[in-house]
């Protein structure tokens, strides 16, 4: 049987890097495994679910290389289908409508099954006891059971639960004398022609039972029965809600393996529940950690960069970004962190991914897309910093054989595209300082001394190459018993403005004798006291 698996976002606004990162993992399991990436959008949300949120997704998909094998199905289209789902369950008895109260609309719930010890996703356990509030009622009834427990502070603390949380109930008041047993009174609770009331009780001894699912991320995990509620399903206008529909379309698309965020956990324990009262056999579920910030918080907008869009403005690499996010929260098992998407597909498995949440650091992305960039092909990288360049005024007018001159000096100290907006100083007649830099890099009258020195070198000099540039800035800084490459820094904040760059030498070469000159005497003239 071939694995398929769903990406199946909401598409209600821009795309998060977290929805996104999810895409990426179930198209590389599909990938990896021979199976099949399907795409399902849920837009049942009609006020936040967009044409133009859709088409963002899509576009997201594209630039990522996300392809899908199957045509997108749209849940909107679905509810008829839900509904009728609901109805079977209604007629089983596995879903009933909420009590009215003077007549009005009420929700349908999803019954969470009082008979389930033949339920392969649910084991009992040991007897279990619960102290309640004595001062507040207990009410059991065809909706669950209702109680308080007792705070630190001798407070009550409202609570409910499933019926089938409570098997072999037995509710005891403060003389330890049982005053009610639910097994004998169940058929009649579930029919909901019986509810009870109860006074004075003291505490709650029952069979506990748990629901528990295998994921292929986090191991077993397990949830007590009796800490779930029946699950709405059709809402009181007559709407299904989330649970079902996400369900039913995942028994249409005969999902067998779902690939989501740890966030739906909680959802999954009333899922597979689901799945069993349709008779469907329950999917593998894998849960991936969520994505943090610095503080281990869920990472979003304040914490920087968030949505895909964001990234790909910014002259992110669609290769990159790919690369990056399947190694956030996901290992081969080796050493490698740039890979290809054939390495990529070829290492990918869902038990390597981590259980941990994945904290996303930005120097590490910008250093891996700059890894990229460096291995581009010149034409290309030339033609799209061209269009990066063309966003700045001194990009008019420049003659290309000069900017391809700039760009293949400076593509191996590129990270991003964006950052050809830094190129300014090969174009401008005017270098803008960092005037705190500058500062620090000249203030010393030696290195004045050694710059006015260069200065007289560079203008005798005949042939303005590498090797004799390198010998003035040596001669000019031993002129005035600077050490060894002393003299580099300060030359470079003069003539690129700036503290970082690509090699000083290549630079002077690349602007000219002249402007090499002037902007080192306009540095020397800046009266920084002023």
């Amino acid at each position: 049987m071939e694995n398929r698996v769903r990406f199946a976002p909401s598409p209600t606004g821009k795309v998060h890097v977290g929805n996104i990162r999810t895409a990426i993992f179930n198209w590389l399991f599909a990938r990896h495994t021979g199976g099949k990436f399907i795409l399902r959008v849920e837009d049942t949300d009609r006020e936040r679910s967009t044409q133009e949120a859709i088409d963002a997704l899509l576009e997201c998909m594209e630039w990522l290389g996300l392809d899908f094998d199957e045509e997108i199905m749209y849940q909107s289209k679905r509810a008829d289908a839900h509904l009728e789902a609901v109805q079977k369950m209604i007629s089983e008895g596995n879903a009933y409508k909420a009590p009215s109260k003077d007549g009005e609309a009420t929700p349908t719930l999803f019954r969470i099954p009082w008979n389930c010890d033949s339920i392969d996703c649910v084991r009992e356990g040991n007897t279990h006891e619960i102290t309640v509030h004595p001062e507040e009622d207990v009410i059991i009834d065809m909706t669950g059971v209702n109680y308080a427990q007792i705070s630190r502070k001798g407070k009550a603390v409202p609570e409910a639960a499933c019926l089938a949380g409570f098997k072999d109930l037995k509710v005891y008041n403060a003389e330890n004398e049982c005053v009610f047993e639910l097994n004998p009174e169940i058929d009649g609770i579930l029919s909901g022609g019986k509810s009870f009331t109860l006074q004075n009780c003291s505490k709650f001894v029952f069979t506990r039972r748990e629901v528990f699912f295998n994921d292929m991320i986090k191991g077993e995990l397990a949830k007590p029965m009796d800490s779930m509620k029946d699950l709405v399903v059709v809402r009181s206008d007559g709407s299904p809600v989330f649970h079902i529909a996400n369900v039913c379309d995942d028994m249409a698309q005969n999902i067998t393996h779902i690939v989501r965020g740890d966030d739906h956990v909680e959802n999954t324990y009333r899922h597979i529940l689901l799945f069993d009262a349709l008779g469907y056999n329950v999917p593998v579920y894998a849960h991936m950690p969520m994505i943090v910030n610095k503080q281990g918080k869920p990472y979003s907008k304040r914490d920087g960069d968030a949505f895909v869009g964001d990234f790909r403005s910014k002259g992110y690499e669609s290769e990159s970004f790919f690369n990056y996010l399947t190694l956030l929260g996901w290992s081969p098992g080796d050493d490698r962190e740039k890979m290809n998407r054939a390495e990529l597909i070829e290492a990918f498995e869902l038990e390597r991914v981590k259980s941990s949440p994945a904290q996303l650091d930005m120097n590490k992305l910008q250093n891996l897309n700059g890894m990229y960039l460096a291995e581009m092909e010149f034409g290309s990288f030339v033609e799209i910093a061209k269009t990066a360049a063309a966003d700045f005024e001194w990009f008019e007018g420049v003659e290309l054989s000069y900017f391809e001159t700039v760009a293949k000096l400076l593509q191996t100290r590129t990270k991003l595209f964006s950052q050809v907006e830094g190129w300014s100083y090969f174009f401008t007649d005017n270098v803008e300082f960092n005037m705190k830099n500058l500062k620090k890099a000249i203030k010393k009258d030696e290195v004045r001394n050694a710059l006015t020195s260069l200065t007289e070198k560079l203008t005798a000099m005949e042939d303005l190459v590498e090797a004799n540039i390198e010998a003035a800035i040596a001669a000019a800084g031993e002129e005035f018993e600077l050490g060894p490459g002393k003299l580099n820094q300060p030359v470079r904040v003069c003539v690129t403005g700036g503290g970082i760059g690509a090699d000083l030498l290549e630079t002077i070469v690349i602007l000219g004798k002249d402007k090499s000159v002037n902007r080192i005497k306009e540095a020397l003239e800046i009266n920084f006291d002023a």
